[in-house]
């Protein structure tokens, strides 16, 4: 029995992050296949680091359908960037919810640590999502498991969106039905 793949959506990053074990698309863009929860998976990765140009910003938030906002550890102005970031994502996405996680990324340099894990906890809960620190540089940390809650929120977010879709379409359906019955009883 052959599984299909399905198609997680695209994941936007927009602070250099860990990508390993990918098929490199072009310099910034990996595509990746993965069973998450007994499903085959197929994710989009965009590397949007060091990009600065506001529209090219705006065009990578409008593809993806997840967010991985990373900061730095070791740098207090990297956290500091985080919510107007998010403010950012959620400008261009309304009036969507946006998808993402937050990553703190150096885990590795724990003598040269500015923000704490307790922080980055608060944040993530302050901004409804999920919350993963690891090491790019040593592979520390969960980070496959920090792509695969992305995965499954997306996931979940499209059959919510799906769900309320159909039920509009239902209740416009109806809608159109009701009035040409009150016409042809008229």
């Amino acid at each position: 029995m052959s599984k299909s793949v399905e198609q997680a959506g695209k994941i936007f990053i927009p602070r250099s992050v860990l990508v390993t074990s990918f098929f490199i698309l072009s310099e910034s863009t990996y595509r990746h296949q993965v069973n998450i929860d007994d499903e085959a998976v197929s994710m989009e990765i965009l590397d949007t680091a060091g990009q600065e140009d506001l529209l090219q910003r705006e065009g990578h938030v409008r593809w993806g359908d997840g967010f991985v906002i990373v900061y730095d550890i070791t740098d207090r102005g990297s956290f500091d960037e985080v919510v107007p970031l998010k403010n950012f994502l959620d400008e261009i996405k309304k009036p969507k919810n946006v998808t993402l996680i937050l990553v703190g990324n150096k885990a590795d340099l724990e003598h040269s640590r500015k923000v704490s894990t307790e922080e980055g906890e608060k944040l993530a809960t302050e901004l409804a999502c999920a919350f993963y620190e690891c090491s790019a540089c040593t592979g520390e940390g969960s980070i496959n498991e920090a792509f695969h809650e992305l995965c499954r929120e997306v996931r979940r977010r499209k059959m919510i969106q799906g769900k309320t879709r159909r039920r509009s379409s239902t209740t416009h359906v109806k809608q159109a039905i009701n009035k040409m019955l009150t016409k042809i009883s008229s």
